[in-house]
């Protein structure tokens, strides 16, 4: 960008005396600006012009002038920020990150929350890391998921906990559960605004199924084929009542065959690099339309920080809006997580059952999660694994003891390492030293040393149907099949397989509901604590609602026109 660049010649410049009022000569200043003293008497006048500077001359060669500054470096970067923002040119804003950290932090702040521009309603996100690319069968994160639902579309979606329709408006099944038919909705759109064929939606099934976590979540799936110009057939091995529950989980999001980037759903993804991400609504969206035309993270990890005063205090509790609205923000929505932090215990190892039982109660009458060092407000100690799932009493042999060592392996989140400290000095008390290895990953892929774990910390997101949601964990975290014995692990699939042909959801339910109190039950698996999400907005950002993501639906979000109404 030309115009950033005379910007940083002039920071240059300025930076020489600190913005201060000089005598000296063009001869000096061109040494400071790196450049010709003939190009630096064209910036001068250039600079002069444009009400940067006054620059008074004095004749005769080697003669000082005098430099007086009418303008500093970080307003013009703002105003030039303001230019490119206020006309919706945010791919060229982003050259600007290139400025110290602390800078762009400071020029971005006002910029922040619910803008209209150019008559289009836009709402700027600050965001605290870089986004991971958003492809659904690699996807971790708790925000790239919930970006990729906007952007990508199913065959079924999730609707609080309710499965609906998506791409597909309708599907039925025979008597048995074994075909199903998925109806698609006609003159379905991608986003560059192709026709959507029934057979780019199976090459992009076929490749979902046949890729590692597809085998598993889908093991029931044996094929899928085309019924009709608008219809895809899904025949099964085995019954499997979870499929439409199957369909609508970020997995199953279908991305255009021959770009990753191109999907049906309410945003198109107009661009992506580490510090701007930013989509649009799409005209062609087949669903009601977003209100809200185009939303922009900005990654800017110096808006952080550990205080009230920023932008947000953590990850979970997201805050929308301009520095200078701070003041203003309003927690718009609260709510407790489904998901939760968790510890597992690895039965093939050290500790037998009555020790892990032991341990869990140790750690649930001892408090400790109540007091490890986090921000106030930020977790509260689990009580139960979902809403009616209690903790079981753990009873055990109170003359056990524990093994002299122990290892404990665990990944993000941040708020496991005062956890992984707090275990450590718990055990230590009772004659048991731990060791510890931490896995900077939000998950168990990849991760070679998991079986050499005792015990295993991480944590379990849990969006919409959370009961269903749970039953996918068991078929797709690595986690599984190594902390249980093979015929363990065979038996707990056998398990599932018997809960997925009941037709009932209620029944599919209940059963999990049993699975799950078993493996609690037997110390293989405990719930630690919960998050506290909140999103909190400035006055003039609408619509606003916190979902089981802990974050809120773009679609529904919406800013009031910039009119006076009496």
């Amino acid at each position: 960008m030309r115009q950033l660049n005379r910007i940083n010649q002039f920071a240059r410049l300025w930076q020489y005396s600190r913005g201060m009022p000089q005598e000296t000569s063009v001869a000096e200043l061109a040494t400071c600006c790196f450049c010709s003293e003939r190009h630096m008497r064209t910036l001068l006048r250039q600079w002069q012009d444009d009400g940067w500077l006054d620059w008074q001359a004095q004749s005769g060669r080697s003669k000082r002038g005098t430099l007086t500054f009418l303008q500093a470096p970080d307003r013009l970067r703002s105003e030039l920020l303001q230019q490119q923002l206020d006309r919706g040119h945010s791919q060229h804003a982003v050259q600007l990150a290139q400025l110290d950290p602390e800078q762009l932090s400071q020029l971005l702040q006002p910029f922040m929350g619910g803008q209209w521009l150019n008559d289009t309603p836009t709402l700027r996100i600050p965001y605290y890391r870089p986004l991971e690319t958003l492809r659904p069968l690699t996807m971790h994160g708790r925000a790239e998921q919930h970006l990729a639902r906007h952007i990508f579309s199913g065959l079924t979606r999730f609707e609080g906990n309710r499965v609906v329709a998506d791409l597909a408006h309708h599907w039925v099944s025979n008597e048995s559960e074994t075909e199903w038919f998925f109806f698609l909705r006609p003159q379905l759109r991608w986003h560059h605004g192709e026709p959507v064929s029934v057979h780019q939606l199976q090459t992009r099934l076929q490749a979902m199924l046949t890729s590692q976590p597809g085998r598993e979540l889908f093991a029931s799936v044996k094929n899928v084929s085309l019924a009709h110009a608008l219809c895809l057939r899904f025949e099964l091995y085995f019954p499997d009542c979870w499929l439409a529950h199957r369909l609508a989980t970020v997995l199953a999001l279908l991305p255009h065959p021959a770009d990753d980037d191109v999907g049906t759903g309410p945003y198109r993804l107009v661009h992506f690099s580490p510090t701007l991400i930013r989509i649009e609504s799409h005209n062609g969206y087949h669903l009601a339309h977003p209100l809200m035309q185009a939303i922009e993270y900005w990654i800017t990890p110096q808006l952080f920080d550990r205080t009230l005063g920023t932008r947000c205090r953590h990850p979970v509790q997201i805050a929308v809006g301009a520095y200078n609205e701070l003041s203003l923000l309003r927690p718009v929505s609260k709510s407790i997580s489904l998901g939760f932090c968790y510890l597992a215990v690895q039965q093939r190892k050290r500790l037998s059952r009555e020790q892990a039982k032991k341990l869990m109660r140790l750690i649930h009458q001892s408090g400790i999660i109540a007091h490890l060092t986090v921000d106030i407000g930020l977790i509260t100690p689990s009580n139960e694994m979902l809403p009616g799932w209690t903790l079981p009493d753990w009873h055990s042999d109170a003359d056990v003891a524990l093994p002299a060592n122990l290892s404990l392996h665990y990944h993000l989140p941040s708020e496991l390492h005062a956890m992984a400290r707090k275990l450590q000095e718990l055990l230590a008390d009772h004659g048991c030293q731990l060791e510890i290895a931490f896995y900077d990953a939000k998950s168990w892929e990849n991760y070679d040393a998991l079986d050499d774990a005792d015990l295993i910390m991480g944590d379990r997101l849990i969006g919409e149907a959370p009961e269903f949601t749970l039953e996918s964990w068991l078929h797709l975290d690595p986690l599984w099949p190594t902390i249980l014995p093979e015929m363990h692990y065979a038996d707990l699939l056998q398990t599932l397989r018997e809960i997925q042909i009941r037709k009932e959801e209620a029944a599919r339910v209940d059963g999990l509901k049993q699975t799950f109190q078993r493996l609690m039950e037997d110390a293989i698996i405990m719930p630690l604590f919960n998050y506290h999400y909140q999103v909190s907005a400035p006055p003039g950002v609408e619509g606003i609602q916190l979902n089981a993501w802990g974050w809120f639906d773009f679609t529904r979000a919406w800013l009031p026109p910039p009119v006076h109404i009496e």
